[in-house]
């Protein structure tokens, strides 16, 4: 026997393969949309669409945007000498939250995972090595996330780099074990980004 219509019953399953969002937390979304204005629901459902007609990854860096290169690569004010690598788009607005680097980006989509059956093919690790071997970047800062993935990749990344000329650095241990850029607060990835060392 059902016990919700099933528009209701296939919106709670859709919400359910959103990551962080359970059984609990999908009902009460779809319970609150039953319950706001229709103009509502509409403006979010046109947003979803909007995200997934218009928005593109940078052919430079990755990161995503609406227009190719992004506003970072295209940017005159950027410091065109670091590129600092991080895991997701994520953690480039986390970075930017900060105002303490002014460097250009590069976004591997992901980290080194056998599990989860993510190797460096999957990764957009290439096109970082085709962009330093033009030769102006003298600092590769490797932000991926301090957990065993995020290592596996610094470690796996910074051995293809070490040939082709730029200081590779690290964030500093101000980011907590196991954790991810996205969660940590402006202070944190600050001195992060200042205690950066060698690799």
């Amino acid at each position: 026997m059902r016990l919700t219509a099933e528009p209701v019953s296939r919106l709670i399953e859709e919400f359910t393969k959103l990551p962080g969002i359970g059984p609990k937390t999908a009902q009460r979304l779809t319970f609150y949309l039953l319950r706001v204005p229709a103009e509502d629901v509409k403006e979010l459902a046109k947003a979803i669409i909007e995200v997934k007609e218009k928005i593109i990854f940078c052919s430079t860096c990755f990161n995503i945007t609406e227009k190719d290169p992004c506003f970072i690569c295209e940017g005159t004010g950027r410091d065109r000498s670091s590129i600092c690598v991080v895991e997701e788009p994520l953690d480039v607005l986390a970075l930017e939250r900060t105002g303490e680097y002014n460097g250009l980006y590069h976004v591997l989509h992901g980290a080194i995972s056998p599990m989860e059956g993510m190797g460096p093919e999957n990764l957009k690790i290439d096109q970082l090595l085709r962009r330093l071997r033009v030769g102006t970047v003298q600092e590769v800062i490797l932000a991926t996330n301090p957990n065993l993935e995020g290592e596996a990749t610094a470690m796996y990344v910074s051995r293809l780099i070490k040939g082709l000329g730029p200081k590779v650095t690290r964030l500093a241990r101000g980011l907590p074990i196991g954790g991810d850029l996205e969660y940590a607060d402006e202070i944190t990835l600050t001195r992060a980004l200042e205690g950066r060392r060698e690799v």
